[in-house]
């Protein structure tokens, strides 16, 4: 029961020849309108999808109806139409087509909408029906021409549903009815006798279910009141795109200070230093990772960082501006950089934010604030009628819109999360907002998992090079499920050793373009928390049949050299193989083996040969300019069942990971020359951009105001420089330093070798003119893909043409950075959380130091706990707190009272404690004891959020010695 209908189509040749090209689209007559009280079609029992009823919802329609909402109805209302209240929808394939094309974030929530038999969600294919079908008419946009579609839809269910219905009075007939914001759409609907309303018009009259307007979008909420504009107007698109062109203007993406909300910066490409922005208007309703325009001021108005901490800590002040004057205030003796204003969004990078309600003091309001647990993402306004209940809650909230008129953007309520302070809302705050995937993996990802029981056949083994017969173990930090990698060495003469370094090979498992592949790109890196471990890989792989454990036989591909007794690289090979590890070890047992000298059997002779050469190397690294970096860190210990943190200790850096770590490095950059000589256009590899020298002003000022001269014209130069930077009175002097090093850094990154000069290859933390990441490929996408190009490289696998696209790949590298940097904010907010969590009902005095001296603060740093906090000395609008006179030395860098003056690197003590007075605000508490000063006031702590990296970073996780290490029971 088809007919075609043709499109014509005429295309001109590059040889001016016109062609006609005829396409058939063809309709049917046969296709199912889904519902039960359909009398017409013969359709199954199972594809009567719409109920024959409705339900009995008590709206602004006063007889049964489907619901037909328009395209910008579901882009807009996502989050109203996800709610179980609204069932019984029609969705023309028009609407879905168009959803696809204009949001995928929007696409994939509304495609699981459709699959929830429950919600009784139609598609119909009007596309497709002889009498649904419409043409587009000449001069007619698309647009209209779908909303044209839409319309027919409606009006031909309205007649089919009819045939069935004839005996109902008008007032009980089903009906299809149409949800649309647009109000030309609404119009034209009404005049063709088909029942419209705006879906905010619909969902208010829902008395019954009055919660569901918190959801609304106010993204079309009328902005033309009376109010005064405290913003300046934003640029249109057209004026924007000239300003670029003609270079008036420059674009960017904006980050707002973490410390003071009244400033920002953004990040210009053909710029060395960001555009600083101060005050409201300079940031005019700018969000966290929008792409703006900026206007650059003339030098003679250049400014300088306040060096004040701010935060927007106060109770709802309706739209009224503070007076800013003072608080940004640039002496003149300080050196000024580039500034200047927003004046128009390129482009919103808006997401959901986790956080808390504020709620109004007015009784019975429906308007209140809204706290992002993101200290760089503003207050918004929302509405919504469950304030009491959520006020005990962490909560998520949408952005919608920012006018002019108004101090914070408007948002809507999405759904709330947990009780406030409860470990599993919490831990889940910190995944949605530092976007991690975790939902459970799919079963069509399952699908793809090997068959259990799995045996190695001997059709393996003939493709790979049996080291069963070696010994082979893995060192790792007690109760490491995830083993991936595992070492070998033995003495094959006087002067020769043969050392290995064995690497699960997940790729046998995972084959390009499949589900499970696609997954694990997506997710790009295993996350650590405290207590858990959010996988890549389905655990039958991670903690299994690719963790190479004691005692198993496994897959692996592996490194092997001969070396000199120098540790000298005589050769080097690669080889896919299957492996027996003898032992699997933690570093404090590998440890206790090397020490032991009645210890002398197979393993302690390999452990003995690995950490000689490994100092060899790692001196050889160092004396090349490598740098020693830090971070502060610390290990939770956890209960076992409650899992909840009940000691807190420094963490321990034996000879042993320092061992593993240096045989992984030397594994990653024997890789890395390896794929790129074969592969110069397609390697991926990983770079550390040297740091500019502005970004390691701070650094050389620290070292000048306590006596050191820090040198930084080359990594070298650096890392001597902080080697001699010793202080014998306050040993953590030199500790603090490289923490302040490290924070100077840039980040390391993936990219593909044919998309920079070889020069920019360079990883300057390990002074490595090239590097990459092979070792951890259970934990890493990128991994995967080095041992793809690997395996190409030996011939042991095909070629993986998809690798040899720059295109797609360079893309590729841009989520495994974003991921990657995603997983060390969660990582470290984890940390933070449980440092709460340890110090519930508890206080304690710790020593401490000055970190940093703020024009109105001190930043104090606890060893013990690897923990920030800043006490202010002075309120926000610059006032002291009490009579005592507090002076800060911009020069100098000193803060002082009276005899008492504070240096960087101070000695102090500090007691620590939770205030949990409000539910809502619970902070960790940095009381100064010694020495004691009146006017002090204190503030939450929490880790710094800097720039990662430290000559360790391009190894693994679990080896790094500068990353925090979780609980007794290990990753998992």
């Amino acid at each position: 029961m088809e007919s075609p209908t043709n499109k014509v189509f005429l295309r001109k040749t590059k040889r001016g020849k016109i062609l006609k090209i005829v396409r058939e689209h063809y309709l049917r007559s046969d296709i199912y309108c889904g519902s039960a009280a359909c009398e017409v079609c013969p359709q199954l029992s199972h594809d009567k999808v719409l109920s024959s009823s409705t339900n009995s919802l008590k709206s602004c329609v006063t007889f049964p109806h489907y619901i037909v909402p328009d395209t910008n109805v579901v882009l807009d209302q996502i989050d109203v139409l996800e709610e179980n209240v609204l069932c019984d929808l029609i969705v023309p394939v028009i609407v879905l087509e168009e959803v696809k094309n204009k949001s995928s974030s929007v696409y994939k929530r509304f495609r699981e909408l459709l699959s929830n038999p429950s919600r009784r969600i139609y598609t119909f294919v009007n596309e497709h029906h002889k009498d649904t079908f419409v043409e587009r008419l000449p001069g007619e946009s698309s647009n209209d021409r779908n909303d044209r579609a839409i319309r027919r839809t409606i009006e031909w269910y309205n007649k089919h549903l009819q045939l069935s219905q004839e005996d109902k009075k008008e007032n009980k007939r089903l009906k299809a009815i149409l949800l649309t914001n647009d109000a030309d759409n609404m119009r034209k609907a009404r005049d063709m006798g088909i029942t419209a309303f705006t879906i905010e018009e619909y969902v208010k009259s829902l008395k019954d279910h009055p919660q569901l307007q918190d959801k609304l979008s106010k993204k079309f909420e009328d902005t033309d009141g009376n109010k005064p504009d405290l913003f300046p107007l934003h640029l249109s698109p057209s004026q924007i795109h000239e300003g670029v062109r003609s270079g008036k203007l420059l674009q960017g993406s904006f980050m707002r200070s973490r410390e003071n909300y009244l400033e920002g910066f953004v990040n210009v490409e053909e710029m060395e230093k960001p555009i600083l922005l101060q005050g409201r208007e300079s940031l005019n309703r700018s969000v966290d990772g929008d792409i703006v325009a900026v206007e650059l001021f003339s030098k003679d108005l250049w400014s300088a960082p306040s060096g004040v901490i701010i935060q927007d800590d106060t109770e709802d002040p309706g739209d009224v501006l503070e007076d800013e004057t003072g608080l940004l205030k640039t002496p003149k003796e300080v050196e000024r950089v580039p500034t200047g204003r927003v004046v128009g969004i390129i482009r919103r990078k808006w997401r959901q934010y986790c956080g808390i309600l504020q709620p109004s003091t007015l009784k019975g309001a429906i308007r209140h604030l809204f706290i992002p647990a993101e200290s760089k993402i503003p207050k918004i306004r929302i509405e919504t009628r469950q304030s009491e209940t959520l006020a005990r809650q962490r909560i998520i909230v949408a952005i919608d819109q920012w006018p002019r008129y108004s101090r914070y953007p408007l948002g809507h309520f999405v759904r709330a999360l947990g009780p406030l302070g409860d470990k599993d809302t919490e831990n889940e705050v910190i995944l949605l907002e530092h976007d991690v995937p975790h939902s459970n993996f799919s079963e069509e990802v399952l699908s793809f998992l090997p068959k259990i029981p799995w045996k190695i056949t001997q059709e393996d083994l003939a493709k790979r090079v049996d080291l069963r017969g070696i010994t082979i173990c893995s060192v790792d930090p007690p109760g490491c499920t995830d083993i991936d990698d595992a070492l070998h060495a033995r003495r094959l003469s006087e002067d020769r050793l043969e050392v290995g370094v064995h690497i699960a090979d997940v790729t046998h498992f995972i084959k390009p373009g499949n589900a499970l592949d696609k997954e694990a790109s997506l997710r790009a890196t295993t996350v650590y928390l405290v207590d858990k471990r959010i996988d890549m890989v389905p655990e039958l792989l991670s903690s299994n049949l690719c963790s190479l454990r004691g005692g198993e036989e496994r897959f692996a591909f592996s490194c092997i050299w001969q070396l000199d007794n120098e540790a000298n690289i005589v050769d080097t090979k690669f080889c896919k193989s299957v492996i027996k590890s003898k032992n699997a070890l933690t570093y404090e047992q590998a440890q206790l083996i090397i020490d032991d000298p009645g210890k002398n059997d197979d393993t302690a002779k390999s452990l003995r040969e690995l950490n000689r050469l490994a100092k060899i190397l790692k001196k050889r690294r160092v004396d090349n300019g490598a740098l020693v970096l830090a971070s502060p860190q610390i290990r939770f210990l956890v209960d076992s069942e409650t899992h909840d943190p009940i000691e807190v200790e420094g963490k321990k850096n034996l000879e042993t990971n320092s061992m593993v770590e240096e045989f992984m490095l030397l594994a990653n950059v024997s890789v890395a020359e390896k794929i790129e000589k074969e592969f110069p256009e397609f390697a991926m590899l990983r770079r550390h951009p040297e740091p500019s020298q502005s970004n390691l002003e701070t650094l050389v000022k620290a070292g000048e105001n306590q006596g050191f001269t820090i040198n930084t014209n080359t990594g070298k130069e650096l890392a001597t420089s902080l080697d001699l930077a010793v202080k014998k009175d306050n040993p953590y002097f030199n500790t603090m330093l490289r923490i302040i090093a490290t924070r100077c850094m840039n980040q390391a990154v993936y990219f593909i070798s044919g998309t920079l000069q070889k020069a920019e290859y360079f990883h300057y933390g390990l002074a490595a003119p090239i590097y990459t990441h092979f070792t951890s490929p259970i934990r890493r996408y990128a991994d995967i893909i080095v041992h793809r190009l690997l395996a190409a490289c030996i011939g042991a696998d095909g070629t993986y043409p998809e690798l040899l696209d720059k295109n797609s790949t360079a893309e590729l590298c841009k989520n495994l950075n974003y991921r990657n940097r995603m997983a060390q904010y969660a990582g470290r907010a984890s940390v933070a959380l449980n440092t709460h969590l340890f110090f519930r009902g508890k206080s304690q005095e710790e020593e401490g130091y000055v970190l940093l001296i703020r024009k109105n603060a001190l930043q104090v740093i606890i060893p013990k706990f690897g923990l920030e906090g800043t006490i202010y000395v002075k309120d926000k609008a610059g006032n002291n707190k009490t009579s005592a006179a507090f002076t800060h030395d911009e020069n100098n860098h000193t803060l002082q009272s009276g005899n008492v003056i504070f240096h960087a690197f101070d000695p102090v003590t500090v007691r620590l404690s939770l205030d949990n007075t409000n539910v809502q605000h619970e902070k960790l508490i940095f009381d100064l004891v010694k020495p004691y000063i009146e006017g002090f006031s204190v503030k939450s702590s929490g880790p710094e959020e800097s720039k990662e990296n430290s000559s360790k970073e391009g190894e693994k996780r679990k080896h790094a010695p500068t990353e925090t290490k979780k609980s007794k029971k290990g990753k998992k």
